[in-house]
């Protein structure tokens, strides 16, 4: 677990602003002019406080412009998705910004959890960003391609065939980067854990949902 200043751990920091950004509430005003101090705890306090309904994608692209780490991007992706601004998903990918790069894979990552209702083509479809960026050997960006492969790949199963084939294919490749995301996938996507979930998942929806 990582470590902060005064040896809190980032686990710790994030329950700590998050209790207190549902006791301050939203205030999108405030998130911005909080994002401006450029301290990273209040940054992150700053993504908890704003309000999605009003987040833009030019205020979106302005707060990337200053991502500096993980934290505060997988923190930023999770509110951006909420906004829905999923078109902002191949233009961060597309852009050679480590972190700004990685913002697009946490998106993705999240949207396979998160988006219960989201046709499975879209995830599908986003696929193709994952194989161009999976010769990124950059430690974030790599780590968030990996994660996206994963997380579509454990959806359900009608995303596991092709994130598997992927996979598989990456595993094969001469990249060093792609190979070792590839076969990371390979070894989350074949476990018996994962596959008897899936099955679980399809038992309770032709059970009507119940368990």
């Amino acid at each position: 677990m990582k470590r902060g200043r005064h040896g809190e751990s980032s686990r710790h920091r994030s329950h700590r602003l998050s209790w207190l950004a549902k006791k301050t509430g939203r205030d999108h005003g405030r998130a911005l002019r909080l994002w401006k101090t450029g301290t990273r705890d209040v940054r992150v306090l700053a993504i908890y406080t704003a309000d999605p309904r009003q987040l833009t994608p030019e205020e979106a692209r302005r707060w990337a412009d200053d991502f500096d780490s993980w934290e505060i991007v997988d923190t930023a992706a999770d509110l951006f998705l909420e906004a829905g601004l999923d078109q902002l998903i191949p233009e961060f990918a597309e852009d050679d910004r480590e972190f700004v790069r990685r913002t697009a894979f946490a998106m993705i990552a999240g949207m396979a959890v998160h988006r219960k209702t989201e046709p499975d083509a879209t995830l599908l479809g986003l696929l193709r960003l994952i194989e161009r960026h999976s010769g990124d050997g950059r430690n974030f960006v790599r780590k968030a391609v990996n994660w996206a492969l994963r997380n579509i790949g454990k959806r359900n199963l009608d995303c596991h065939g092709p994130a598997l084939a992927l996979a598989e294919r990456l595993a094969m490749s001469a990249d060093k980067t792609a190979r070792w995301i590839g076969k990371d996938a390979v070894r989350e996507l074949t476990t018996e854990k994962t596959l008897e979930r899936l099955r679980r998942k399809i038992g309770s929806i032709a059970g009507g949902g119940k368990k």
